[in-house]
């Protein structure tokens, strides 16, 4: 693998996971909420890779992807042209992904979404291994988000219906955040969820 990050939908780990992922009962739609039949409209408020959006898009989520680094959201771009172009099953589940550059703290009272997933760049941790290759290249691109507090207050307050944390799985609770209304753990990572009354 060079040093230069490419986003890519067709092969490798992320076309692994929509062959054989485990669709609707994976630990991220649940936590979104994908019971049953029911296809919900999502706003990635950081967008990163764009794993999560294509995972619940590929389920029949409808995904609103928002990256504010300009060299990101050109690597997502492009890696979205290439899947859209590679075959009508990628096309389709590209069809129900919509890419915006910017803030999503600016964004989402705009965009008022029913669910929004918030994925924030953590600072590296101390005790790991030397982190791999892939998150260090996104590191350099997106650097940590300062911001994450601020912008899971904006997001509770303009969900319609639900906010999803996507956090350390040993990880305290986000500072200065209200308790989750419930948690789904995954290996490493765990969602917290919270249901806008």
């Amino acid at each position: 693998m060079s040093d230069e990050l490419v986003i890519d939908f067709v092969g490798g780990a992320v076309g692994h996971r929509h062959k054989y992922g485990g669709g609707r009962g994976q630990a991220l739609p649940k936590a979104i909420g994908m019971k049953g039949g029911i296809n919900p409209k999502v706003v990635d408020a950081t967008a990163g890779l764009g794993r999560d959006a294509f995972l619940l898009a590929s389920l029949g989520a409808e995904v609103t992807l928002i990256e504010r680094s300009e060299k990101m959201h050109d690597l997502l771009a492009a890696g979205m042209m290439r899947a859209a172009e590679e075959n009508e099953m990628l096309a389709e589940i590209m069809g129900r992904m919509t890419l915006l550059f910017g803030d999503a703290k600016t964004l989402l009272p705009e965009l008022k979404p029913e669910i929004i997933l918030i994925d924030p760049m953590h600072p590296p941790r101390k005790n790991s291994a030397l982190v791999k290759k892939e998150m260090r290249l996104i590191r350099e691109i997106v650097g940590t988000d300062e911001d994450s507090i601020e912008l899971m207050q904006v997001a509770l307050d303009n969900a319609s219906k639900r906010v999803v944390l996507k956090w350390p799985q040993k990880a305290d609770f986000m500072a200065g955040i209200r308790a989750p209304s419930h948690q789904i753990k995954g290996k490493s990572t765990r969602y917290d969820v919270f249901m806008i009354s």
